[in-house]
C-alpha cells in the first residue's frame, strides 16, 4: 500500500481528505503512482502532469523520504520506504513570486 500526500487544492479537487493510501503496481516508480493515482481520480488528470507529453508539470514537485525526486526518471524506482508504505510520496505544489 503506497502512501501520497496531495496539495490542499489538488485534495479538494480529488474531494479527499488527508492521505491517500492506494495500490501500486511494481515496481513502485513516479509512473506507477501517478498512473494509479490518476485511475483513481480522474479528475486529476492534467494537472500534475502534462496531458500529452506526461511530463511533471513546471510548478509541481515530488518528495519521498526527505529528498527532491522531482528530477529523477520517472521509471526509477522509489525508496523501499515508499513501495513499502512507511514514507509518504508527497506531491507539492511550488511557490513561485517575489
Amino acid at each position: 500500500m503506497i502512501r501520497v500526500i496531495l496539495p490542499p487544492h489538488l485534495r479538494t479537487l480529488a474531494r479527499v481528505d488527508g492521505e491517500v493510501e492506494m495500490d501500486v503496481q511494481t515496481p513502485v516508480t513516479q509512473r506507477a503512482v501517478l498512473d494509479a493515482l490518476e485511475a483513481r481520480f480522474p479528475m486529476l488528470r492534467g494537472t500534475i502532469r502534462d496531458h500529452m507529453t506526461q511530463l511533471r508539470r513546471p510548478m509541481v514537485r515530488f518528495f519521498a523520504c526527505g529528498e527532491d525526486l522531482s528530477h529523477e526518471p520517472v521509471d526509477a524506482p522509489l525508496p523501499e520506504a515508499i513501495a513499502k508504505g512507511a514514507e509518504p510520496f508527497l506531491i507539492i505544489g511550488a511557490i513561485a513570486g517575489g
